[in-house]
């Protein structure tokens, strides 16, 4: 089994550097190729070119696929950085304020949970535990004095009194 090294679209005009096959003569290429393995020969997309039937057919697909297939990273759409970095701009002396924590009705949070997610697998956003902005506040419950409650079975067992909330601040 054989197989292709599909050229750049630069080096698809370029005669092949070194005939593999005794039936094709082509003049020398204008520049240097590369050495390739020896399971990997060069296959251009010429038309001229005598080639064995595989490789033919491999190279009928490819020729009907060439703008399809010829991408390359600069030729896909993208989003301009600008747009996605948010910069918080704040003369030096300002002290951060935290704010309240914003509730959302639950339908309108599904919808906020699904973009933030995507936004994080798409690195445009991503999470920062230390920062000063992010609240350290949680709240708890606040628990008081033992009590012993009956079960089943006359089983007796202690059990706190949990009768308010408190809030605490995590130390990470």
């Amino acid at each position: 089994m054989s197989a292709h090294l599909v050229p750049s679209p630069i080096q698809v005009s370029q005669p092949d550097p070194k005939p593999l096959n005794d039936n094709s003569s082509s003049p020398p290429p204008p520049k240097e190729l590369k050495p390739l393995p020896n399971h990997l020969k060069y296959a251009y997309l010429d038309t001229e070119q005598q080639l064995a039937e595989q490789e033919d057919k491999l190279l009928n697909v490819l020729r009907q696929q060439k703008k399809e297939i010829g991408w390359k990273l600069s030729d896909l759409p993208s989003i301009n950085p600008s747009i996605c970095i948010h910069k918080i701009l704040m003369e030096e002396e300002t002290k951060p304020i935290r704010q309240q924590q914003r509730r959302l009705n639950p339908t309108i949070l599904d919808v906020v949970k699904k973009e933030v997610t995507k936004l994080l697998a798409t690195g445009i956003i991503y999470p920062i535990s230390d920062s000063q902005w992010v609240s350290l506040v949680q709240v708890v419950l606040k628990k008081y004095g033992m009590i012993v409650m009956k079960k089943q079975h006359d089983e007796l067992i202690p059990m706190r009194i949990q009768n308010s909330w408190r809030v605490c601040k995590n130390q990470w």
